[in-house]
């Protein structure tokens, strides 16, 4: 399945029924009077939140969203049917926005958590309604109202506990799919991934988590430059962001410079991000030569006070040692959380 996280819609709720102009007509009742009904309510459209999806492609083949609209009245004072409500489920972590005026509406981050975007029209009221000691044949009745129509826009934000960043062939996907039953696509080329993964973390004393391979992020991508646009909302939701670098003599670049061009792409795309707690693994120990940038980058993180753990996923040499770090670190930041 493709993976979509965001989409454009236009969503409609129905039309109410007009109300009906009608009178009674019975033998041996000369003055049956007025006995129009109204009219029904129509559809309102509802969004709700679902575990059971992942991806917003549905309503990307699916682009316009028209509730029923009411039954009209009618005589002897029977009312229209309210509309059907048009119920449309997006996954979990949905954030919907108007067009216009790119407004946040509601961000649907629990699920079985709904709202009601555009609500039906109201059903209009019959002639009954309309009688009075003077105008005691009234030949006129609402008609509905007119549903709301509405251009949106849906964006996904997937919820992880922790967040793999670092510049493409890094080792995120290596990683997730060694520490993990993911199965992201693996190769040497850079923006091998090309969609967020998920990875369910399962460890030997049933703890468990939630990591999210992030596309590569490039110099730029707060701007659009390479994949890193597309896919920086998704940092937002992460708990802790753990940032791999590249720490073998086969690395290009320094890998200082290259942690921290990450850290400014984040910092530009949203300052909340900076605010996160982070840790750094250096990756690909297993070729790292005469360790140098290892070294290098050891140092570096111990004097800015990052927790770093060198780690090879080839040998899965330091991988138990940053897992149970991890783990330890977000009990300890839900209990934190709890305490508040």
């Amino acid at each position: 399945m493709n993976f979509v996280d965001y989409v454009k819609i236009s969503v409609k709720s129905g039309d109410g029924g007009r109300g009906c102009v009608s009178f009674r007509r019975e033998k041996y009742v000369p003055r049956g009077g007025p006995n129009g009904g109204d009219g029904g309510r129509g559809g309102h459209i509802i969004f709700k939140a679902t575990d059971e999806l992942n991806t917003l492609i549905d309503l990307r083949y699916h682009r316009e969203y028209h509730a029923q609209r009411g039954q009209h009245g009618m005589g002897k004072k029977m009312h229209g049917k309210d509309g059907e409500d048009l119920v449309i489920p997006v996954p979990v972590g949905t954030i919907i926005k108007d067009a216009a005026a790119e407004t946040v509406i509601v961000d649907l981050d629990k699920h079985g958590m709904e709202t009601v975007i555009a609500k039906g029209g109201r059903g209009g009221l019959g002639n009954s309604h309309f009688a009075t000691s003077v105008r005691q044949a009234p030949r006129f009745a609402q008609p509905g109202e007119s549903g709301v129509e509405k251009q949106l826009i849906l964006e996904l934000k997937l919820f992880a506990d922790i967040g793999l960043i670092g510049l493409p062939n890094a080792g995120k996907s290596t990683l997730l799919s060694v520490i993990s039953s993911a199965r992201p696509k693996i190769a040497e080329y850079p923006f091998t991934t090309l969609a967020p993964v998920l990875g369910v973390v399962k460890m030997a004393d049933y703890r468990s988590f939630i990591v999210a391979d992030i596309p590569g992020l490039i110099e730029g991508a707060h701007r659009g430059v390479g994949l890193g646009f597309q896919f920086l909302r998704h940092v937002e939701r992460t708990a802790l962001l753990l940032h791999l670098v590249d720490v073998s003599e086969m690395a290009q670049g320094d890998p200082i410079k290259n942690f921290e061009n990450i850290n400014r792409e984040l910092e530009l795309f949203s300052p909340d991000l900076m605010k996160k707690p982070q840790a750094a693994a250096g990756t690909k120990t297993d070729i790292a030569g005469n360790r140098e940038k290892l070294n290098m980058m050891e140092r570096y993180c111990k004097d800015k006070g990052i927790d770093f753990f060198p780690v090879s996923a080839v040998t899965a040499g330091g991988i138990d040692q940053l897992l149970l770090y991890l783990a330890s670190k977000l009990e300890h930041m839900k209990g934190k959380k709890k305490s508040l």
